[in-house]
């Protein structure tokens, strides 16, 4: 599959990683729909790098597009750090330098969800309460020994206990994994209350056992139980949106939006809660939430266009939760800001796509002689779009003159339902929307984390470990790369044809060994 016959602008995301070897890598991955309205997820490249500093990194993406004769990129989704803020920008600038960069680069840097959801939550947890303490040292104290586990299978059993998972002891500074410790340990509540009948020394290691922040943890109290209950069922909120917004098989962004309202609305629920310690971490994870979320004019506007683009929301909801989350006065001026760049996006997929246009290409945003940066291209495109933009005013204003993006928003929502597929509404629909069925391809195909980049680094982890740690970055790319696009391949790959052809070819090269040995001797 050739990334110039599937037409749309392609969504990055990109992280790095460090190998056994203590060699750096980053994996760049390439998100798009191709003209059947099918979602995917391409790794274009593992390389090594030497630096983790955002200019270098800019140089290893644009090279890498460079090599993939790519330079129609719509998003970069990325996490949090402050590296990552320069190397957008400084690839905003080789787009600019391309005359491909849309809008600017205005919408170019998409921030990770999952970082942010874990960086929220963490916060919320710096201050975890003395129940959670407790159930961490009573996991401690089973998992330390095989006889204290076998024993405490007994206590399960003669609860009567059924439950496929067994105790996990967390890692403090993943939150994900204290949320699986405290809702596998509350399964095992009656087990625990058992235990000191098989294990004398356990009730006298909770009284005396010091945590890793100097504290004794003490034997646990029903309270407790309370209390982790309370914990666990709110931490689930945020878990349960972590695994979602970390899909690449589906469309993620026109969910998000939704997403964050739905969660600053259960903060504010928490914080009134009677549960202290449950407040005091809905309060924590509240500030940290204003400082990525507060302030959605400041947010890449993508976001909410991609809600606006769901058919079963439009404007008309997305207007509706800005006024929830920000109040009236404030979600108006940002919902004119929205519907304003929605309309100066639109005209610029007109300009391009519009019968008559000089600008109508097949193969892809850039100028079909595949040349990068060509002044006048640019200038031709740039003045069209502004008479395009003007002209979309016009009919606007025009009475019975409807664009395709007013008839979109003027038509009714769709209802709502659990097996709604938009990429199927899309595709159906995109006869009576043509271009902005456009627009809503490249839209919808922005992931909102850069998990799918990370994915690739447990793949990398299996490639390389202690035992088979010689293998050049070279290599490692190549079946790391080869591997993802094999599983991503929607042809049947024929194994028998592949093993006759590869036995062919090791029957030539012995037979070429077996020659030259003759001729030296």
């Amino acid at each position: 599959m050739s990334f110039r016959e599937i037409q749309p602008r392609i969504c990055l995301t990109t992280d790095t990683w460090t190998s056994v070897q203590r060699i750096n890598y980053m994996c760049l991955t390439a998100h798009f729909i191709d003209r059947d309205w099918v979602l995917h997820k391409r790794i274009l490249n593992f390389c090594p790098i030497t630096s983790h500093k955002g200019e270098h990194l800019a140089e290893c993406i644009s090279n890498c597009l460079l090599d993939w004769n790519l330079d129609n990129v719509f998003t970069v989704t990325v996490d949090n750090a402050s590296s990552n803020d320069v190397a957008v920008l400084e690839l905003s600038k080789k787009l600019d330098m391309w005359g491909t960069n849309m809008m600017e680069g205005k919408h170019l840097h998409v921030r990770c969800m999952a970082h942010i959801l874990n960086l929220i939550v963490q916060d919320g947890l710096k201050e975890i309460g003395p129940s959670i303490k407790r159930v961490r040292q009573m996991v401690k104290y089973v998992r330390s020994s095989s006889t204290r586990t076998r024993n405490f299978l007994k206590c399960v059993e003669m609860q009567k206990i059924e439950c496929d998972k067994m105790l996990s002891l967390d890692v403090p500074t993943r939150w994900n994994s204290t949320y699986l410790m405290l809702d596998t340990a509350e399964k095992f509540e009656k087990a625990f209350e058992r235990f000191d009948l098989y294990d004398g020394n356990f009730n006298s290691f909770l009284a005396t056992d010091v945590c890793e922040d100097g504290s004794i943890a003490g034997s646990i109290q029903y309270e407790d139980w309370a209390n982790v209950r309370n914990i666990t069922k709110f931490l689930e909120k945020f878990y349960e949106l972590t695994l979602k917004v970390s899909g690449s098989r589906y469309v993620t962004c026109n969910v998000h939006f939704e997403d964050i309202c739905e969660l600053d609305a259960y903060l504010k629920v928490c914080m009134t809660s009677d549960d202290v310690d449950l407040s005091k971490m809905a309060s924590g994870m509240k500030e940290k939430f204003k400082k990525y979320w507060g302030t959605p004019e400041k947010m890449n506007k993508m976001l909410f266009i991609a809600s606006v683009l769901d058919p079963r929301n439009k404007f008309m909801y997305v207007s509706f939760a800005l006024e929830e989350l920000l109040g009236e006065e404030k979600g108006q001026i940002v919902n004119n800001e929205v519907n304003a760049y929605l309309k100066n996006l639109f005209a610029i997929y007109v300009s391009k796509y519009a019968k008559g246009s000089k600008n109508q290409s097949s193969s892809s945003d850039s100028s079909d002689s595949s040349t990068y940066g060509l002044s006048q291209n640019v200038k031709t495109n740039s003045l069209r779009t502004k008479f395009y933009m003007k002209k979309q005013k016009e009919d606007s204003g025009s009475l019975g003159v409807k664009s395709e993006l007013d008839r979109y928003l003027l038509e009714d929502q769709e209802p709502e339902s659990e097996d709604f597929d938009i990429l199927i509404w899309w595709k159906v629909n995109s006869p009576r929307f043509p271009i902005l069925s456009q627009l809503a391809r490249d839209v919808l195909a922005i992931p909102m984390s850069s998990v799918a980049s990370e994915c690739a680094f447990s793949t990398g982890g299996r490639i390389l470990d202690p035992f088979r740690s010689s293998l050049t970055p070279k290599c490692v790319q190549c079946l790391i790369c080869v591997q993802d696009w094999l599983r991503q391949e929607t042809k049947h790959i024929c194994v028998e044809e592949s093993l006759e052809f590869l036995e062919k070819i090791e029957l030539e090269m012995a037979n070429s060994g077996r020659n030259s040995s003759i001729v030296d001797l």
